[in-house]
Protein backbone atom coordinates (compact mmCIF):
# COMPACT_ATOMS: atom_id res chain seq x y z
CA UNK A 1 0.00 0.00 0.00
CA UNK A 2 1.18 3.49 -1.04
CA UNK A 3 2.50 5.36 2.42
CA UNK A 4 -0.12 8.15 3.12
CA UNK A 5 0.43 11.90 2.63
CA UNK A 6 -1.27 14.48 5.18
CA UNK A 7 -4.74 14.51 3.49
CA UNK A 8 -5.77 17.22 1.39
CA UNK A 9 -9.24 16.41 2.07
CA UNK A 10 -11.74 19.41 4.27
CA UNK A 11 -14.34 17.86 6.31
CA UNK A 12 -16.30 20.80 6.24
CA UNK A 13 -19.82 21.98 8.07
CA UNK A 14 -19.97 18.70 10.35
CA UNK A 15 -20.63 18.21 13.82
CA UNK A 16 -17.91 15.25 15.00
CA UNK A 17 -19.84 12.13 15.57
CA UNK A 18 -18.74 9.56 18.23
CA UNK A 19 -15.96 7.41 16.63
CA UNK A 20 -16.06 9.08 13.42
CA UNK A 21 -12.33 8.98 13.57
CA UNK A 22 -12.24 4.90 12.92
CA UNK A 23 -13.48 5.73 9.46
CA UNK A 24 -12.16 9.26 8.78
CA UNK A 25 -8.94 8.17 9.86
CA UNK A 26 -5.88 10.26 8.03
CA UNK A 27 -5.08 6.82 5.83
CA UNK A 28 -9.04 6.46 4.83
CA UNK A 29 -8.82 10.65 3.73
CA UNK A 30 -5.65 10.09 1.38
CA UNK A 31 -7.22 7.27 -0.38
CA UNK A 32 -10.45 9.31 -0.95
CA UNK A 33 -8.71 12.40 -2.11
CA UNK A 34 -6.09 10.04 -4.41
CA UNK A 35 -9.93 8.91 -5.62
CA UNK A 36 -11.34 12.70 -6.22
CA UNK A 37 -7.77 13.43 -7.67
CA UNK A 38 -7.57 11.27 -10.49
CA UNK A 39 -11.81 10.42 -11.08
CA UNK A 40 -13.81 13.10 -10.39
CA UNK A 41 -12.75 15.12 -13.48
CA UNK A 42 -13.76 12.15 -15.37
CA UNK A 43 -17.40 12.12 -13.57
CA UNK A 44 -17.86 15.63 -14.07
CA UNK A 45 -17.59 14.79 -18.35
CA UNK A 46 -19.85 12.10 -17.98
CA UNK A 47 -22.41 13.44 -16.14
CA UNK A 48 -21.74 16.82 -19.14
CA UNK A 49 -22.59 13.90 -21.49
CA UNK A 50 -25.94 12.79 -19.90
CA UNK A 51 -27.17 16.63 -20.66
CA UNK A 52 -25.81 16.19 -24.30
CA UNK A 53 -27.56 12.81 -24.69
CA UNK A 54 -30.96 14.00 -23.10
CA UNK A 55 -30.82 16.85 -25.35
CA UNK A 56 -30.63 14.42 -28.19
CA UNK A 57 -33.45 12.57 -27.35
CA UNK A 58 -35.45 15.42 -26.45
CA UNK A 59 -34.98 16.59 -30.24
CA UNK A 60 -35.69 12.68 -31.72
CA UNK A 61 -37.54 11.15 -29.24
CA UNK A 62 -36.25 7.75 -29.81
CA UNK A 63 -32.98 5.38 -28.70
CA UNK A 64 -31.20 2.56 -30.55
CA UNK A 65 -28.57 0.27 -29.28
CA UNK A 66 -25.29 1.84 -30.24
CA UNK A 67 -23.77 1.19 -34.23
CA UNK A 68 -20.26 1.78 -32.80
CA UNK A 69 -20.25 -0.96 -30.22
CA UNK A 70 -22.04 -3.25 -32.45
CA UNK A 71 -18.66 -6.06 -32.77
CA UNK A 72 -18.71 -6.29 -28.64
CA UNK A 73 -22.42 -7.12 -28.90
CA UNK A 74 -21.78 -9.64 -31.82
CA UNK A 75 -18.74 -11.22 -30.44
CA UNK A 76 -19.76 -14.55 -28.85
CA UNK A 77 -16.10 -15.38 -27.16
CA UNK A 78 -16.25 -12.73 -23.77
CA UNK A 79 -17.57 -13.85 -20.68
CA UNK A 80 -17.56 -11.98 -17.62
CA UNK A 81 -15.40 -13.55 -14.66
CA UNK A 82 -16.59 -16.43 -12.97
CA UNK A 83 -18.89 -15.63 -9.62
CA UNK A 84 -16.87 -16.24 -6.40
CA UNK A 85 -18.79 -18.79 -4.01
CA UNK A 86 -19.94 -15.96 -1.92
CA UNK A 87 -22.08 -14.94 -4.92
CA UNK A 88 -22.73 -17.90 -6.94
CA UNK A 89 -26.10 -18.20 -4.93
CA UNK A 90 -27.96 -15.13 -4.95
CA UNK A 91 -32.18 -16.29 -4.78
CA UNK A 92 -33.11 -13.80 -2.66
CA UNK A 93 -31.89 -10.24 -1.85
CA UNK A 94 -33.21 -8.72 0.95
CA UNK A 95 -32.98 -4.08 0.78
CA UNK A 96 -32.46 -1.74 3.05
CA UNK A 97 -30.50 1.39 4.83
CA UNK A 98 -27.11 0.86 7.37
CA UNK A 99 -28.83 1.84 10.34
CA UNK A 100 -27.80 -0.62 13.43
CA UNK A 101 -31.02 -2.48 13.94
CA UNK A 102 -31.64 -2.90 9.91
CA UNK A 103 -27.76 -4.07 9.48
CA UNK A 104 -28.38 -6.62 12.03
CA UNK A 105 -32.14 -8.00 10.82
CA UNK A 106 -30.90 -7.79 7.07
CA UNK A 107 -27.67 -10.02 7.83
CA UNK A 108 -29.99 -12.17 10.10
CA UNK A 109 -32.82 -12.21 7.49
CA UNK A 110 -32.42 -15.95 5.66
CA UNK A 111 -31.93 -13.65 2.49
CA UNK A 112 -28.64 -14.95 0.20
CA UNK A 113 -27.12 -10.79 -0.12
CA UNK A 114 -28.16 -8.16 1.48
CA UNK A 115 -27.99 -4.71 -0.24
CA UNK A 116 -26.37 -2.21 2.18
CA UNK A 117 -28.15 0.98 0.67
CA UNK A 118 -26.32 4.48 0.94
CA UNK A 119 -28.64 5.30 -1.78
CA UNK A 120 -31.71 5.41 -2.77
CA UNK A 121 -32.77 3.88 1.46
CA UNK A 122 -30.96 6.43 3.49
CA UNK A 123 -30.69 10.29 3.17
CA UNK A 124 -27.26 11.27 2.66
CA UNK A 125 -27.06 13.14 6.30
CA UNK A 126 -23.29 13.21 7.73
CA UNK A 127 -24.56 10.47 10.26
CA UNK A 128 -25.93 8.47 8.11
CA UNK A 129 -23.07 8.55 6.08
CA UNK A 130 -20.48 8.12 9.02
CA UNK A 131 -22.20 5.56 11.16
CA UNK A 132 -23.49 3.75 8.15
CA UNK A 133 -19.75 2.44 7.44
CA UNK A 134 -19.06 2.01 11.17
CA UNK A 135 -22.14 -0.18 11.50
CA UNK A 136 -20.68 -2.10 8.74
CA UNK A 137 -17.25 -2.44 10.38
CA UNK A 138 -18.82 -3.45 13.36
CA UNK A 139 -20.73 -5.98 11.45
CA UNK A 140 -17.97 -7.64 10.43
CA UNK A 141 -16.08 -7.96 13.21
CA UNK A 142 -18.78 -8.81 15.70
CA UNK A 143 -19.09 -6.05 17.45
CA UNK A 144 -22.74 -4.95 16.75
CA UNK A 145 -26.11 -5.42 18.63
CA UNK A 146 -29.19 -3.17 19.51
CA UNK A 147 -31.39 -2.66 21.87
CA UNK A 148 -34.68 -1.25 20.83
CA UNK A 149 -35.43 2.00 23.65
CA UNK A 150 -38.74 1.52 22.96
CA UNK A 151 -39.48 -2.19 23.42
CA UNK A 152 -36.67 -3.57 25.29
CA UNK A 153 -35.70 -5.93 22.78
CA UNK A 154 -31.92 -6.51 21.86
CA UNK A 155 -30.82 -8.00 18.65
CA UNK A 156 -27.46 -9.65 17.85
CA UNK A 157 -25.95 -11.62 15.24
CA UNK A 158 -26.27 -14.94 14.53
CA UNK A 159 -23.24 -17.34 13.41
CA UNK A 160 -21.09 -16.25 10.42
CA UNK A 161 -22.51 -19.01 8.25
CA UNK A 162 -26.09 -17.84 8.93
CA UNK A 163 -25.22 -14.27 7.75
CA UNK A 164 -26.34 -13.02 4.59
CA UNK A 165 -23.40 -12.22 1.60
CA UNK A 166 -23.17 -8.04 1.52
CA UNK A 167 -23.74 -6.17 -1.83
CA UNK A 168 -22.97 -2.55 -0.69
CA UNK A 169 -24.59 0.37 -2.78
CA UNK A 170 -22.68 3.56 -3.03
CA UNK A 171 -24.78 6.78 -3.85
CA UNK A 172 -24.81 7.58 -7.75
CA UNK A 173 -22.39 9.38 -9.63
CA UNK A 174 -25.05 12.92 -10.13
CA UNK A 175 -24.53 13.68 -6.12
CA UNK A 176 -21.70 15.33 -4.00
CA UNK A 177 -21.22 15.11 -0.56
CA UNK A 178 -20.70 18.53 0.72
CA UNK A 179 -19.05 17.61 4.15
CA UNK A 180 -15.67 16.48 2.56
CA UNK A 181 -14.10 18.69 -0.26
CA UNK A 182 -10.69 18.69 -2.23
CA UNK A 183 -7.97 21.14 -1.82
CA UNK A 184 -9.79 23.87 -4.20
CA UNK A 185 -13.16 23.75 -1.93
CA UNK A 186 -14.70 20.94 -4.77
CA UNK A 187 -16.90 18.38 -3.10
CA UNK A 188 -16.25 15.00 -3.24
CA UNK A 189 -18.54 12.89 -5.52
CA UNK A 190 -20.97 10.92 -3.01
CA UNK A 191 -20.06 7.67 -5.02
CA UNK A 192 -16.13 7.73 -4.29
CA UNK A 193 -16.61 8.62 -0.47
CA UNK A 194 -18.90 5.93 -0.10
CA UNK A 195 -16.96 3.12 -1.98
CA UNK A 196 -14.08 4.47 -0.67
CA UNK A 197 -14.27 4.36 2.70
CA UNK A 198 -16.12 0.82 2.56
CA UNK A 199 -13.55 -0.84 0.40
CA UNK A 200 -10.61 0.75 2.50
CA UNK A 201 -11.76 -0.28 5.78
CA UNK A 202 -13.12 -3.80 4.56
CA UNK A 203 -11.76 -5.27 1.32
CA UNK A 204 -9.08 -7.21 3.11
CA UNK A 205 -10.98 -8.33 6.18
CA UNK A 206 -14.17 -9.22 3.69
CA UNK A 207 -11.21 -11.37 2.00
CA UNK A 208 -10.36 -13.27 5.47
CA UNK A 209 -14.31 -13.74 5.86
CA UNK A 210 -14.02 -15.71 2.67
CA UNK A 211 -16.08 -12.80 1.40
CA UNK A 212 -15.16 -10.05 -0.84
CA UNK A 213 -15.87 -6.00 -1.54
CA UNK A 214 -19.03 -6.61 -3.36
CA UNK A 215 -21.04 -3.50 -5.12
CA UNK A 216 -24.36 -2.64 -6.19
CA UNK A 217 -23.69 0.65 -9.05
CA UNK A 218 -26.89 2.85 -9.37
CA UNK A 219 -27.91 4.88 -11.61
CA UNK A 220 -25.50 4.16 -14.53
CA UNK A 221 -26.67 5.72 -18.02
CA UNK A 222 -23.72 4.20 -20.85
CA UNK A 223 -21.22 1.87 -20.77
CA UNK A 224 -18.51 4.38 -20.34
CA UNK A 225 -19.97 5.17 -16.90
CA UNK A 226 -19.38 1.57 -16.11
CA UNK A 227 -15.11 2.18 -17.82
CA UNK A 228 -15.48 4.84 -14.97
CA UNK A 229 -16.03 2.43 -12.34
CA UNK A 230 -13.79 -0.41 -14.01
CA UNK A 231 -10.74 2.19 -14.24
CA UNK A 232 -12.11 3.19 -9.97
CA UNK A 233 -12.07 -0.74 -8.51
CA UNK A 234 -8.53 -1.42 -11.24
CA UNK A 235 -6.35 1.73 -8.93
CA UNK A 236 -8.35 0.77 -5.56
CA UNK A 237 -7.20 -2.92 -5.41
CA UNK A 238 -3.89 -1.61 -6.76
CA UNK A 239 -3.69 1.19 -3.90
CA UNK A 240 -4.22 -1.61 -0.80
CA UNK A 241 -2.35 -4.04 -2.58
CA UNK A 242 -5.80 -6.43 -3.63
CA UNK A 243 -5.76 -8.96 -5.78
CA UNK A 244 -6.71 -7.53 -9.16
CA UNK A 245 -10.78 -9.12 -9.93
CA UNK A 246 -11.63 -9.11 -6.19
CA UNK A 247 -14.24 -6.63 -6.57
CA UNK A 248 -17.73 -7.44 -7.70
CA UNK A 249 -20.04 -5.56 -9.60
CA UNK A 250 -23.74 -5.84 -9.87
CA UNK A 251 -24.78 -2.98 -11.92
CA UNK A 252 -28.40 -1.93 -11.61
CA UNK A 253 -30.04 -1.52 -14.88
CA UNK A 254 -32.60 1.18 -13.96
CA UNK A 255 -32.55 4.15 -16.45
CA UNK A 256 -33.64 3.35 -20.26
CA UNK A 257 -30.21 4.48 -21.86
CA UNK A 258 -28.58 1.99 -19.78
CA UNK A 259 -30.89 -0.69 -21.25
CA UNK A 260 -29.35 -0.13 -24.52
CA UNK A 261 -26.13 -0.60 -23.50
CA UNK A 262 -26.76 -4.17 -21.38
CA UNK A 263 -23.91 -6.29 -23.05
CA UNK A 264 -21.35 -2.93 -23.51
CA UNK A 265 -21.61 -2.59 -19.63
CA UNK A 266 -21.00 -6.04 -18.63
CA UNK A 267 -17.84 -6.23 -21.33
CA UNK A 268 -16.37 -2.82 -19.49
CA UNK A 269 -16.84 -4.66 -16.18
CA UNK A 270 -16.14 -7.94 -17.21
CA UNK A 271 -12.99 -8.71 -14.79
CA UNK A 272 -15.40 -7.28 -11.54
CA UNK A 273 -19.55 -7.63 -13.17
CA UNK A 274 -21.34 -9.91 -11.19
CA UNK A 275 -24.69 -9.28 -13.01
CA UNK A 276 -27.07 -7.14 -14.00
CA UNK A 277 -29.90 -6.12 -11.68
CA UNK A 278 -33.96 -5.05 -13.33
CA UNK A 279 -34.62 -1.71 -10.96
CA UNK A 280 -38.32 -1.10 -11.94
CA UNK A 281 -38.84 1.76 -9.75
CA UNK A 282 -35.77 4.01 -10.79
CA UNK A 283 -36.54 2.68 -14.45
CA UNK A 284 -40.11 4.04 -14.77
CA UNK A 285 -39.10 7.31 -13.65
CA UNK A 286 -35.85 7.41 -16.11
CA UNK A 287 -38.68 6.62 -19.28
CA UNK A 288 -40.82 9.77 -17.87
CA UNK A 289 -37.58 11.67 -17.19
CA UNK A 290 -35.97 11.30 -20.89
CA UNK A 291 -39.25 11.60 -22.67
CA UNK A 292 -41.20 13.47 -20.71
CA UNK A 293 -41.19 15.93 -23.80
CA UNK A 294 -42.31 13.20 -26.31
CA UNK A 295 -46.13 13.47 -26.50
CA UNK A 296 -48.85 11.40 -25.61
CA UNK A 297 -46.99 7.95 -27.04
CA UNK A 298 -44.94 8.62 -23.96
CA UNK A 299 -47.34 9.22 -20.96
CA UNK A 300 -47.19 6.66 -18.22
CA UNK A 301 -50.62 5.98 -16.66
CA UNK A 302 -50.59 5.81 -12.86
CA UNK A 303 -47.39 3.60 -11.14
CA UNK A 304 -49.53 1.10 -10.05
CA UNK A 305 -50.88 0.46 -13.49
CA UNK A 306 -47.42 -0.19 -14.62
CA UNK A 307 -46.70 -3.84 -14.10
CA UNK A 308 -44.20 -5.81 -14.88
CA UNK A 309 -46.75 -8.08 -17.59
CA UNK A 310 -46.94 -4.43 -19.54
CA UNK A 311 -44.78 -5.37 -23.05
CA UNK A 312 -42.33 -2.64 -22.84
CA UNK A 313 -41.40 -3.95 -19.30
CA UNK A 314 -41.02 -7.25 -20.74
CA UNK A 315 -39.10 -6.54 -23.20
CA UNK A 316 -36.63 -5.05 -20.74
CA UNK A 317 -36.52 -8.18 -18.38
CA UNK A 318 -36.31 -10.47 -20.48
CA UNK A 319 -33.06 -8.92 -22.76
CA UNK A 320 -31.72 -8.14 -19.49
CA UNK A 321 -31.78 -12.21 -18.69
CA UNK A 322 -31.19 -12.91 -22.27
CA UNK A 323 -28.18 -10.74 -21.59
CA UNK A 324 -26.59 -11.80 -18.42
CA UNK A 325 -26.95 -15.48 -19.24
CA UNK A 326 -25.38 -14.89 -22.78
CA UNK A 327 -22.23 -13.30 -20.93
CA UNK A 328 -21.81 -16.01 -17.86
CA UNK A 329 -23.65 -12.75 -15.46
CA UNK A 330 -27.03 -13.40 -12.75
CA UNK A 331 -29.49 -11.40 -13.75
CA UNK A 332 -31.51 -9.94 -10.19
CA UNK A 333 -34.82 -9.28 -10.66
CA UNK A 334 -37.02 -6.34 -9.05
CA UNK A 335 -38.36 -5.32 -5.79
CA UNK A 336 -41.32 -6.40 -3.99
CA UNK A 337 -41.71 -3.65 -1.81
CA UNK A 338 -44.60 -4.88 0.45
CA UNK A 339 -44.80 -4.58 3.61
CA UNK A 340 -46.49 -7.02 6.19
CA UNK A 341 -49.61 -5.79 7.92
CA UNK A 342 -49.51 -7.12 11.85
CA UNK A 343 -53.20 -5.49 11.98
CA UNK A 344 -54.37 -6.33 8.83
CA UNK A 345 -54.76 -10.04 7.54
CA UNK A 346 -56.58 -9.65 4.53
CA UNK A 347 -53.79 -7.00 3.22
CA UNK A 348 -51.23 -9.75 4.17
CA UNK A 349 -52.99 -12.36 2.01
CA UNK A 350 -53.99 -10.08 -0.75
CA UNK A 351 -50.42 -8.39 -0.91
CA UNK A 352 -48.34 -11.88 -0.56
CA UNK A 353 -50.72 -13.46 -3.35
CA UNK A 354 -48.98 -10.14 -5.37
CA UNK A 355 -45.72 -11.07 -4.07
CA UNK A 356 -45.91 -14.67 -5.33
CA UNK A 357 -47.00 -14.05 -8.67
CA UNK A 358 -44.40 -11.63 -9.17
CA UNK A 359 -41.31 -13.84 -8.00
CA UNK A 360 -42.70 -16.98 -9.45
CA UNK A 361 -42.51 -15.06 -12.74
CA UNK A 362 -39.25 -13.60 -12.47
CA UNK A 363 -38.03 -17.22 -12.00
CA UNK A 364 -39.88 -18.80 -14.36
CA UNK A 365 -38.43 -16.28 -17.26
CA UNK A 366 -34.47 -17.12 -15.78
CA UNK A 367 -33.87 -14.66 -13.37
CA UNK A 368 -31.42 -16.36 -10.92
CA UNK A 369 -32.85 -14.09 -7.94
CA UNK A 370 -34.75 -10.91 -7.05
CA UNK A 371 -35.13 -8.50 -4.09
CA UNK A 372 -37.54 -8.12 -1.19
CA UNK A 373 -37.98 -4.98 0.87
CA UNK A 374 -39.01 -6.63 4.28
CA UNK A 375 -37.60 -10.00 6.41
CA UNK A 376 -41.39 -11.87 6.02
CA UNK A 377 -41.24 -11.86 2.43
CA UNK A 378 -37.90 -14.04 2.14
CA UNK A 379 -39.83 -17.00 2.61
CA UNK A 380 -41.76 -16.28 -0.32
CA UNK A 381 -39.22 -14.85 -2.47
CA UNK A 382 -37.29 -18.12 -1.73
CA UNK A 383 -40.10 -20.70 -2.56
CA UNK A 384 -40.47 -19.13 -5.87
CA UNK A 385 -36.73 -19.77 -6.48
CA UNK A 386 -36.66 -22.87 -5.06
CA UNK A 387 -39.16 -24.15 -6.76
CA UNK A 388 -37.21 -23.52 -10.27
CA UNK A 389 -33.77 -23.79 -9.21
CA UNK A 390 -33.87 -26.77 -6.66
CA UNK A 391 -30.59 -27.61 -5.69
CA UNK A 392 -28.67 -25.17 -8.06
CA UNK A 393 -27.06 -21.80 -6.96
CA UNK A 394 -28.78 -20.32 -10.44
CA UNK A 395 -30.14 -20.64 -13.63
CA UNK A 396 -27.11 -19.23 -15.71
CA UNK A 397 -27.57 -22.05 -18.24
CA UNK A 398 -30.99 -20.65 -19.57
CA UNK A 399 -29.89 -18.73 -22.40
CA UNK A 400 -33.17 -17.54 -23.79
CA UNK A 401 -32.32 -17.40 -27.35
CA UNK A 402 -35.97 -17.18 -27.75
CA UNK A 403 -35.76 -13.51 -26.67
CA UNK A 404 -35.63 -11.38 -29.59
CA UNK A 405 -36.22 -7.48 -28.10
CA UNK A 406 -35.73 -4.91 -30.89
CA UNK A 407 -34.85 -1.18 -29.85
CA UNK A 408 -38.02 0.30 -30.23
CA UNK A 409 -40.05 -2.50 -27.84
CA UNK A 410 -38.22 -1.12 -24.82
CA UNK A 411 -39.79 2.15 -25.44
CA UNK A 412 -43.72 1.12 -26.80
CA UNK A 413 -45.12 3.17 -23.71
CA UNK A 414 -48.05 3.31 -25.72
CA UNK A 415 -48.90 -0.43 -25.83
CA UNK A 416 -50.37 0.33 -22.58
CA UNK A 417 -54.67 0.38 -21.94
CA UNK A 418 -53.90 2.28 -19.26
CA UNK A 419 -54.27 6.05 -18.76
CA UNK A 420 -54.02 8.38 -16.01
CA UNK A 421 -56.54 9.00 -13.35
CA UNK A 422 -57.33 11.08 -10.60
CA UNK A 423 -56.71 8.43 -8.04
CA UNK A 424 -53.14 8.32 -9.42
CA UNK A 425 -52.55 11.98 -8.72
CA UNK A 426 -54.18 11.78 -5.67
CA UNK A 427 -51.82 8.60 -5.14
CA UNK A 428 -48.49 10.68 -6.23
CA UNK A 429 -49.02 13.71 -4.35
CA UNK A 430 -49.41 11.57 -1.38
CA UNK A 431 -46.47 9.58 -2.04
CA UNK A 432 -44.48 12.44 -2.87
CA UNK A 433 -45.17 14.72 0.00
CA UNK A 434 -44.88 12.25 2.67
CA UNK A 435 -41.51 10.50 1.00
CA UNK A 436 -40.17 13.66 1.32
CA UNK A 437 -40.91 14.91 4.76
CA UNK A 438 -39.16 11.83 6.15
CA UNK A 439 -36.29 12.30 3.96
CA UNK A 440 -35.91 15.53 5.29
CA UNK A 441 -35.38 13.79 8.91
CA UNK A 442 -32.60 11.72 7.36
CA UNK A 443 -34.93 8.44 6.38
CA UNK A 444 -34.66 7.07 3.22
CA UNK A 445 -36.29 4.08 3.18
CA UNK A 446 -40.08 4.73 4.22
CA UNK A 447 -43.21 3.03 4.61
CA UNK A 448 -46.09 4.39 2.72
CA UNK A 449 -49.29 2.82 2.89
CA UNK A 450 -48.04 -0.54 3.38
CA UNK A 451 -45.43 -0.54 0.64
CA UNK A 452 -41.57 0.27 1.61
CA UNK A 453 -40.68 3.42 -0.74
CA UNK A 454 -37.44 4.93 -1.39
CA UNK A 455 -36.23 7.94 -3.68
CA UNK A 456 -37.39 6.25 -6.89
CA UNK A 457 -40.77 6.39 -5.92
CA UNK A 458 -40.77 10.22 -5.04
CA UNK A 459 -39.17 10.72 -7.97
CA UNK A 460 -42.22 8.54 -10.29
CA UNK A 461 -44.05 10.96 -8.25
CA UNK A 462 -42.98 14.05 -9.35
CA UNK A 463 -42.01 13.00 -12.83
CA UNK A 464 -45.42 12.05 -13.71
CA UNK A 465 -47.57 14.95 -12.37
CA UNK A 466 -44.61 17.13 -14.22
CA UNK A 467 -45.30 15.08 -17.49
CA UNK A 468 -49.03 15.03 -16.63
CA UNK A 469 -49.00 18.89 -17.14
CA UNK A 470 -46.90 19.42 -20.16
CA UNK A 471 -48.53 16.79 -22.06
CA UNK A 472 -52.14 18.32 -20.82
CA UNK A 473 -53.47 14.87 -19.78
CA UNK A 474 -57.05 14.78 -19.57
CA UNK A 475 -57.75 12.31 -16.34
CA UNK A 476 -60.68 9.72 -16.08
CA UNK A 477 -62.76 12.07 -14.02
CA UNK A 478 -62.68 14.78 -17.04
CA UNK A 479 -60.44 17.14 -15.12
CA UNK A 480 -57.07 18.58 -17.30
CA UNK A 481 -54.10 18.11 -15.14
CA UNK A 482 -52.82 21.54 -14.93
CA UNK A 483 -50.62 23.09 -12.15
CA UNK A 484 -53.63 24.54 -10.49
CA UNK A 485 -55.03 21.13 -9.84
CA UNK A 486 -51.46 20.17 -8.79
CA UNK A 487 -51.23 22.48 -5.88
CA UNK A 488 -55.33 22.01 -5.26
CA UNK A 489 -54.67 17.86 -4.92
CA UNK A 490 -51.45 19.18 -2.57
CA UNK A 491 -53.01 21.24 -0.36
CA UNK A 492 -55.83 19.36 0.64
CA UNK A 493 -53.02 16.60 0.95
CA UNK A 494 -51.50 18.71 3.63
CA UNK A 495 -54.65 19.49 5.42
CA UNK A 496 -55.71 15.45 5.35
CA UNK A 497 -52.02 14.80 7.02
CA UNK A 498 -52.39 17.46 9.33
CA UNK A 499 -55.51 15.92 10.79
CA UNK A 500 -54.25 12.46 10.60
CA UNK A 501 -51.56 12.88 12.67
CA UNK A 502 -52.40 16.21 14.89
CA UNK A 503 -51.20 19.87 15.14
CA UNK A 504 -47.77 19.03 17.47
CA UNK A 505 -46.74 16.09 15.58
CA UNK A 506 -47.35 18.54 11.84
CA UNK A 507 -45.32 20.92 13.68
CA UNK A 508 -42.60 18.85 14.65
CA UNK A 509 -42.43 17.64 11.32
CA UNK A 510 -41.28 19.04 7.88
CA UNK A 511 -44.79 19.28 5.94
CA UNK A 512 -45.13 22.59 4.71
CA UNK A 513 -41.66 22.36 3.72
CA UNK A 514 -41.99 19.00 1.39
CA UNK A 515 -45.07 20.14 0.38
CA UNK A 516 -43.72 22.93 -1.42
CA UNK A 517 -40.48 21.40 -2.29
CA UNK A 518 -42.39 18.41 -3.96
CA UNK A 519 -44.37 21.51 -5.73
CA UNK A 520 -41.33 22.66 -6.94
CA UNK A 521 -40.06 19.79 -8.57
CA UNK A 522 -43.75 18.74 -9.94
CA UNK A 523 -44.11 22.28 -11.29
CA UNK A 524 -41.15 23.83 -12.46
CA UNK A 525 -40.50 24.63 -15.98
CA UNK A 526 -37.05 23.81 -15.62
CA UNK A 527 -36.86 20.06 -14.80
CA UNK A 528 -34.37 19.27 -12.28
CA UNK A 529 -32.62 15.87 -12.93
CA UNK A 530 -33.13 14.39 -9.68
CA UNK A 531 -35.25 15.23 -6.95
CA UNK A 532 -32.46 14.57 -4.51
CA UNK A 533 -30.26 17.35 -5.65
CA UNK A 534 -32.75 20.15 -4.67
CA UNK A 535 -34.08 18.24 -1.28
CA UNK A 536 -29.97 17.87 -0.33
CA UNK A 537 -29.69 21.48 -0.43
CA UNK A 538 -32.99 21.67 2.60
CA UNK A 539 -31.41 18.83 4.20
CA UNK A 540 -29.93 19.16 8.05
CA UNK A 541 -27.10 17.42 8.79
Amino acid sequence: MSAPAPSPLAIVDAEPLPRQEEVLSETALAFLAELHRRFTPRRDDLLARRAERRAEIARTSTLDFLPETAAIRADDSWKVAPAPPALEDRRVEITGPTDRKMTINALNSGAKVWLADFEDASAPTWENVVTGQLNLIDAYTRRIDFTDERTGRTYALRPDEELATVVMRPRGWHLDERHLTGPDGTPVPGALVDFGLYFFHNAQRLLDLGKGPYFYLPKTESHLEARLWNDVFVFAQDYLGIPQGTVRATVLIETITAAYEMEEILHELRDHASGLNAGRWDYLFSIVKNFRDGGPKFVLPDRNAVTMTAPFMRAYTELLVRTCHRRGAHAIGGMAAFIPSRRDEEVNKVAFEKVKADKDREANDGFDGSWVAHPDLVPIAMESFDRVLGDRPNQKDRLREDVDVKAEDLIAVDSLDAKPTYAGLVNAVQVGIRYIEAWLRGLGAVAIFNLMEDAATAEISRSQIWQWINAGVVLDNGEKVTAELARKVAAEELANIRAEIGEEAFAAGNWQQAHDLLLKVALDEDYADFLTLPAYEQLKG
